[in-house]
């Protein structure tokens, strides 16, 4: 007899075999901790070198949930995402990095957030500070539930440290674009894509700080949080130009981006040493992120047969839309 599983907990990870030991180690203090639950973790290894299998074989032997480990040899987050996916059996499917640690009552509380929702929903938990030294980036630390506004770009809102959702929800908007996220070509705003499709189609997007994870993430130099921030504004920007087209809230995001360039003299942001102007930085690499999605269309659209560049739609230069390798049927991201 087939066992309904309560939870998905599903890690992405590729040579970080010290960090993944002390996240098994939190999570083995959570599963203990989840009393009533039933729960899979979902192990994704994303063409490490190092000994991250076998810790993880080692890991799981002794666990008193299944776990499930998988292998990715193709680079790129949104891949191994979306291999984990399509193997999750959870009611719920909850997603961390595997440089995180989950608090103590991370499953229970995940499981209370979810039993309050009437239908399928999208939610971010909170993301503490790990190590004081490290910069504060990649943090979600607000302290009262929040709902994001239908209207609003949802990157920042929630992360992919510490994000779940209802199982119904990868049915209705796809897989990850695997052109986005750390290791493919747009490097970043592979969760802000799926966000962003999510509240196209109606389903709510949350947070809710009752489930925690800190994030180890060892960023100490400028030079590291810089290179950062500007990853994000790339990805943001081949997001832009993604769905300019066919959303047209990317155009109120993008004029709401050039109004902020006068908060560089107004309201300076000076939380970011390595950044002088903030607002122009940020501008300035979704630019760029927009050219290079346009550029990666063009190349496309060159590429297709003449019978096809016959019927492309009107604009010419516009990709129809890219489709992730099969691996359930799901809509188009």
């Amino acid at each position: 007899m087939t066992v309904a599983i309560d939870v998905s907990l599903l890690v992405c990870t590729r040579n970080r075999r010290a960090a993944l030991t002390h996240l098994l180690d939190s999570l083995s203090d959570a599963l203990a901790a989840a009393a009533g639950l039933t729960i899979e973790i979902v192990i994704v290894d994303n063409g490490s070198d190092d000994d991250t299998v076998a810790l993880v074989e080692r890991w799981r032997r002794d666990r008193p949930a299944p776990v499930v480990l998988l292998h990715e040899p193709r680079p790129g987050l949104a891949r191994a995402r979306n291999r984990a996916l399509a193997a999750a059996r959870g009611a719920i499917i909850a997603l961390t990095d595997d440089d995180c640690r989950v608090e103590r009552d991370y499953f229970t509380a995940l499981a209370a957030c979810f039993a309050e929702q009437r239908g399928p929903a999208v939610i971010g938990g909170r993301i503490l500070p790990g190590d004081p030294r490290d910069l504060p980036v990649t943090l979600k630390t607000e302290d009262h539930p929040m709902v994001a506004a239908p209207s609003a770009f949802p990157g920042g809102f929630v992360m992919g440290a510490n994000l779940a959702m209802s199982a119904a929800v990868p049915a209705r908007v796809g897989d990850f674009d695997e052109r986005f996220g750390a290791g493919a070509p747009f490097v970043a705003a592979e969760d802000t894509d799926f966000l962003f499709r999510a509240m196209r189609r109606g389903i709510p997007v949350r947070y809710d700080p009752r489930f925690t994870v800190r994030h180890f993430h060892g960023r100490r130099a400028p030079e590291e949080e810089t290179s950062l921030l500007a990853g994000y504004s790339f990805g943001d920007g081949a997001l832009y130009a993604k769905h300019l087209f066919r959303d047209r809230r990317v155009a109120t995001f993008l004029w709401k981006d050039v109004k902020d360039l006068a908060c560089d003299v107004r309201d300076p942001v000076t939380a970011h040493r390595g950044i002088a102007r903030f607002y122009r930085f940020r501008l300035r690499h979704k630019c760029r992120g927009m050219i290079a999605y346009a550029g990666a269309a063009c190349r496309r659209t060159l590429r297709r047969s003449p019978a096809a560049w016959r019927t492309q739609r009107a604009g010419y230069l516009i990709p129809t839309p890219w489709r992730s390798r099969p691996t359930r049927s799901r809509p188009d991201p």
